[in-house]
């Protein structure tokens, strides 16, 4: 390197101030004096619109009559063919990949019911005998 290539970093390191800020310098934002953004109030901001009040809603008129609910189901049977309400759609809207997407999706439909089966025999809720 020569002489004057070695002066030119010289200079351009002292035209930064001698600080570490790469020549940037941060500018005051207009109006900001020393009072700051709320203009010389040091108390908090307050909403100036009043607060809605929330309705009072009456829970059991909102959630009906528990007596009118129908009864719980002692026990469940599992279900002959677990894919026969998606199978009943219709054929899978996958151009050039509907029987792979078919064959991927009875798997988990199958998966789901034995889940559900192994659910309902854990918690006693499975029927003894299957209706046929």
């Amino acid at each position: 390197m020569s002489e004057s290539s070695g002066n030119r970093r010289q200079n351009n390191s002292g035209k930064s101030g001698g600080n570490n800020s790469g020549g940037r310098r941060k500018r005051k934002r207009s109006g900001q004096g020393a009072q700051g953004k709320s203009g010389g109030s040091n108390e908090p901001k307050q909403n100036k619109a009043p607060r809605r009040k929330e309705p009072q809603i009456d829970l059991a008129e909102f959630w009906g009559d528990s007596n009118a609910l129908p009864q719980a189901i002692d026990h469940i049977r599992e279900a002959g063919d677990v894919k026969a309400v998606v199978q009943s759609l219709g054929r899978v809207p996958l151009s050039g990949q509907e029987t792979a997407a078919e064959h991927w999706f009875a798997l988990v439909y199958e998966r789901a019911a034995v889940l559900a089966g192994a659910l309902a025999a854990a918690g006693d809720l499975l029927a003894d005998e299957p209706d046929a």
